[in-house]
């Protein structure tokens, strides 16, 4: 059975995975509520090797638009990339069951007919 951090590191770790890039939080934050109490050290490692790269690199990962490469091409990364990827594709799904979504219909008026300030 892989080892689970403790309560002090998965608060160590949370704080370290704090991004500047709003996108990138959301997808940190969406993997600690789906993983909680169950991160385990090899996890852990994986999301430290992640925080790592720049925000945009890290972005990338996480949309697919690239895939991890060189010292990133590990086990514990590609699991915890899975893991923060899963999420939206499930979410991305369900939009789909849902249907297409319907626009709002937006007014428009002549320019001429605009206020004038």
């Amino acid at each position: 059975m892989p080892a689970l951090i403790d309560e002090r590191a998965l608060s160590k770790l949370r704080w370290r995975c704090r991004r500047g890039l709003l996108e990138n939080d959301l997808f940190v934050e969406r993997f600690f509520d789906a993983q909680a109490g169950r991160i385990t050290e090899r996890q852990a490692a994986g999301m430290l090797a992640l925080m790592d790269l720049a925000d945009n690199d890290l972005l990338d990962l996480l949309l697919r638009r690239k895939e991890p490469q060189g010292e990133l091409a590990r086990d514990d990364v590609i699991e915890v990339l899975a893991l923060m990827r899963t999420p939206l594709a499930n979410e991305q799904a369900q939009r789909e069951d849902q249907g297409p979504t319907r626009a709002r219909p937006v007014e428009t008026r002549p320019a001429s007919t605009l206020p004038r300030h």
